[in-house]
């Protein structure tokens, strides 16, 4: 049996013992193999996994979504406690990652880099093909056909290159997808390059419906025409399990509520997905 849970999320969950903040973290248990994805933004993650008897010894993988604080900040106290995984990200992650509004500058990016992680031993692979299997039946994801016109990044996030501030598409953006009896079922981060878009390239690529969907959908930022699209993109797929979070936004999971009833629920903080 798949089982995820969310460590970090913005919100709190029925347990109120956990540590939230704004950010993903999720461990995901397939029975054999365990693995990590996004580490949330401080050591919340490591608390939180105490508290919810989550062993952070043994972990395979810790795969980062992409290269911003909220996802990625965690894996500086992670390895003080656990050892022996191996970090993945998708190309490009180390580039600084910056948020610009009206010429003021604020940096988003990642508190380590990549001598930081040869220092202390950790290794790392930089995810480049399409897809990967990471462990048996779990496979990375990247390189995001951007087919769906109406997901558009928002251009204040910027990457500080040699020749200065350029428009952050998020090659960097990976997500994970576990194969299960039921069908897909797509853990995001950010979803940065579109929802829409990085769940046709994973049902494409594995040849597969997507079950269910988990983590950030980043519809916060969509206009109405668009959310209502991926509304009716959801519904054409027949995704029967709709755990939104993070950047999907308020208003925007009031919608997808409303949109499919029962088979939403908001994942929060301390949320446990099972899938048989």
């Amino acid at each position: 049996m798949l089982r995820i849970t969310t460590l970090v999320e913005n919100s709190p969950g029925e347990h109120k013992g956990l540590v939230h903040e704004h950010g993903l973290c999720f461990h995901i248990d397939t029975g054999r193999d365990r693995l990590l994805f996004d580490t949330g933004q401080s050591d919340a993650l490591v608390r939180n996994a105490d508290r919810l008897r989550v062993d952070l010894n043994g972990l395979r993988y810790v795969a980062l979504s992409h290269g911003h604080y909220d996802h990625t900040g965690g894996l500086r106290p992670l390895s003080a406690c656990a050892s022996g995984f191996e970090v993945v990200t998708g190309t490009g992650f180390f580039v600084d990652k910056y948020g610009v509004n009206n010429g003021a500058c604020q940096f988003l990016g990642n508190d380590f880099d990549a001598g930081w992680l040869k220092q202390n031993g950790i290794a790392h692979v930089t995810i480049s093909e399409p897809v990967r299997e990471l462990v048996p039946g779990v496979f990375t994801i990247t390189d995001f056909p951007r087919i769906h016109p109406d997901e558009i990044v928002n251009p204040r996030f910027m990457l500080k290159a040699d020749q200065g501030f350029v428009a952050d598409t998020f090659a960097d953006e990976v997500m994970l997808v576990a194969d299960t009896p039921r069908g897909l079922v797509a853990v995001l981060g950010c979803a940065h390059p579109g929802v829409k878009n990085m769940l046709d390239a994973a049902a494409a690529r594995l040849n597969k419906p997507i079950h269910a969907i988990i983590g950030g959908t980043h519809l916060v930022e969509a206009s109405p025409d668009s959310l209502a699209l991926t509304l009716q993109y959801f519904a054409a797929k027949n995704i029967a399990v709709i755990g939104a979070s993070h950047c999907t936004g308020g208003a925007a999971m009031g919608k997808i509520a409303a949109a499919f009833g029962d088979k939403y629920f908001h994942n929060s903080t301390g949320t446990t997905l099972f899938v048989e």
